[in-house]
């Protein structure tokens, strides 16, 4: 039998596993909109940690973050910086607006904001907001998908192939599981993808260059600019302090408040088990490193290969590394693990955004609980089909294209600040503030020379919403007291 042949079939029957393990594990949820979105408000905290922690190790760190330390070196670090740190902010509002979810019955995140505000139209634009976000990011998955899936079978199966047998699949448990689904097979998904990233991350340095030390050595000898932080830009000019550090913040900012991440603390069977989540997930960065170990393997040993994104199946495939064909089919599914564990919370946060906050806010009454459940289903397709088309476009890189996502969702964080601590704000400050950021986000995308000192367009536009929010809040009538103190009293 030939090696391909090998790979793909363990390829396949790792996708075989996790298609099961997510069809059984929605059998425990309740028919309705809230066991699909919520899963019952019931996950404990091992189904928390690998929910959270293994939407960190996406197509975008399995691929991109090796793709990055491999074209840009130092500028990768920037990845363990911002997911050491991202999720620390549910410490604090997290408990907060679980109980407000469970007393109000909210499943989404712009429920909250919808209610807080006595408003239709916040929620119907912050799920365009995300929708856009959430495009590129799913984009990023499938593209990986698909690198993964042609390399290892040595082009036999096209990228466009394989990104639509991994989300097949991926589409399958989600239609039918919802949250549970995405929880358990994201259970199976971190623990393999652990061990897959320690033992590629120590066993290519040291089979490229005797160990992880000298690998570093001999880079700092012929190219020391690789490893001069801040690293290098997309040019291979050296990335200013300005645009690394923005790339750092924007991505803290909206780590937390990613829609398909908030919507996880409605989940959580208790403070507690939120609490926990919080405290343990940085160590789930720990595995970020070795990951990023593969890329720096390959500067000197791979030189030239394009795109970056795909030095790590370039690597494995190697006849140099001669890897057995087994091992190799397990790298392509811990690869496939780090895109379907992102993307099928994606799909199941993009498809309960797109019905619960937008259709039920400009057509309100028009769906009873049985047919949200049944749109949530098939805007999860319609969703999945759309970014599967983008992902068909070549030349994206997986880290810009997170950049670019993150830009947008970051807009929430002044937003979800607002609502649990400052009283005053007023609807129209807070509708203002979201359109004035994302018009400045679009706007700096497009021309990117007026972003003084390379500082990413996110930034800008946080700034610009908290002083039209302010500004516009400060001018309006408050709302009702009553009302903002059951949001904003501790």
């Amino acid at each position: 039998m030939p090696d391909w042949l090998i790979v793909f079939l363990v390829t396949i029957g790792y996708l075989m596993l996790s298609l099961a393990i997510g069809l059984a594990s929605g059998r425990r949820a309740s028919t309705s909109t809230e066991g699909y979105v919520a899963g019952d408000r019931s996950l404990g905290f091992v189904v928390m940690y690998f929910i959270m922690g293994a939407s960190v190790f996406s197509a975008f760190a399995f691929l991109g973050g090796p793709g990055w330390s491999y074209s840009r070196g130092a500028a990768a670090f920037y990845i363990l910086a911002y997911a050491a740190v991202g999720l620390v902010p549910w410490y604090f509002f997290g408990p907060r607006v679980a109980a407000l979810g469970r007393k109000h019955g909210y499943v989404t995140q712009a429920e909250l904001f919808g209610h807080r505000f006595q408003s239709r139209s916040i929620p119907a634009i912050l799920a365009v907001l995300s929708l856009f976000a959430f495009i590129p990011y799913l984009v990023i998955q499938m593209k990986g998908a698909g690198y993964v899936f042609s390399v290892v079978t040595e082009g036999r199966v096209p990228e466009w192939a394989g990104s639509a047998i991994a989300y097949g699949v991926v589409l399958l448990y989600v239609f039918r599981s919802g949250v549970l689904g995405v929880g358990w097979t994201n259970t199976f998904q971190g623990i393999f993808m652990m061990a897959l990233a320690w033992g590629l991350g120590l066993y290519l340095p040291w089979r490229l260059h005797g160990g992880v030390g000298p690998m570093f050595d001999a880079i700092a000898a012929e190219l020391p600019d690789m490893l001069r932080g801040p690293g290098l830009g997309a040019d291979g000019q050296p990335w200013s302090w300005g645009a690394y550090s923005s790339s750092v913040a924007i991505s803290a900012l909206g780590f937390s408040v990613w829609p398909h991440y908030f919507m996880k603390i409605y989940t959580a069977r208790d403070t507690r088990t939120l609490k926990r989540t919080v405290v343990f997930y940085p160590t789930f960065a720990l595995f970020l490193i070795p990951i990023l170990f593969i890329g720096f393997a390959g500067i000197l040993a791979f030189p030239g290969v394009s795109p970056a994104d795909a030095i790590l199946p370039t690597i494995v495939t190697s006849a140099e590394i001669g890897l057995p064909p087994l091992i190799v089919g397990l790298f392509c599914a811990g690869a496939l693990a780090a895109s379907m564990s992102t993307g099928d919370a994606l799909l199941h946060g993009a498809g309960s955004i797109a019905v619960k906050d937008f259709w039920d806010n400009i057509r309100p009454g028009t769906l009873d609980d049985r047919a949200r459940r049944g749109w949530i289903r098939i805007m999860v397709i319609v969703v999945g089909a759309v970014a599967y088309l983008f992902a068909l476009i070549p030349g994206l890189s997986l880290v810009n294209l997170l950049l670019l996502s993150y830009g947008f969702i970051a807009q929430l964080f002044p937003l979800t600040i607002a609502t649990l601590l400052w009283g005053r704000v007023t609807r129209e400050g807070a509708l203002a503030g979201l359109v004035a950021a994302g018009a400045v986000v679009v706007l700096l995308n497009l021309i990117p020379s007026l972003a003084w000192g390379g500082i990413h367009p996110g930034i800008y536009g946080v700034a610009v919403n908290v002083v039209v929010m302010v500004l516009v809040s400060l001018a309006t009538p408050p709302m009702d007291e009553a009302h903002v103190r059951q949001f904003t009293r501790r």
